[in-house]
């Protein structure tokens, strides 16, 4: 059985790390506790019963509470699944930012380095075109460079 706690943001790691102490002094069933990456503010709780595991949070300073209703595995899965995007960035590529300082800048793309996941562009409609290194994951292909 799984429930998701709801605990004080960018304090998920210490409430975690508490749990797993107190899971450990008190000898409750919890079989695991996990930190979902991009779910700020929930930690996922697996034990052998709901009543373990609400043992287990009860009275700590950090947890808000839990969701109403326990998930099953399929929908943790669903949710821990990362979703890789299946976009091959390439040189000259024109791209548009879709998070981070350049939301909604577009810009042409000059040097690709895949070992790091990165992206050297130049921003489009500024005054100065200056080279950015970023991670690939924040833009998307508008426009793919024309193959000669």
């Amino acid at each position: 059985m799984y429930l998701i706690a709801r605990v004080t943001s960018s304090q998920e790691k210490i409430t975690a790390d508490i749990l797993e102490n107190k899971a450990k002094m008190t000898n409750l069933a919890v079989d695991s506790i996990v930190l979902p990456a991009g779910m700020r503010g929930y930690i996922v709780i697996e034990g052998q019963s709901e009543n373990a595991i609400r043992d287990l949070i009860m009275n700590e300073p950090h947890v808000k509470g839990v969701l109403s209703h326990p998930l099953a595995a399929e929908e943790l899965d669903k949710m821990l699944t990362v979703k890789q995007m299946s976009q091959e960035i390439g040189v000259n590529d024109t791209v548009e930012f879709m998070s981070g300082p350049f939301k909604g800048y577009k810009a042409r793309v000059k040097k690709v380095d895949t070992a790091k996941d990165e992206i050297t562009v130049e921003l489009m409609d500024v005054a100065v075109p200056i080279p950015v290194t970023t991670k690939s994951n924040i833009a998307r292909i508008i426009q793919k460079a024309e193959v000669v």
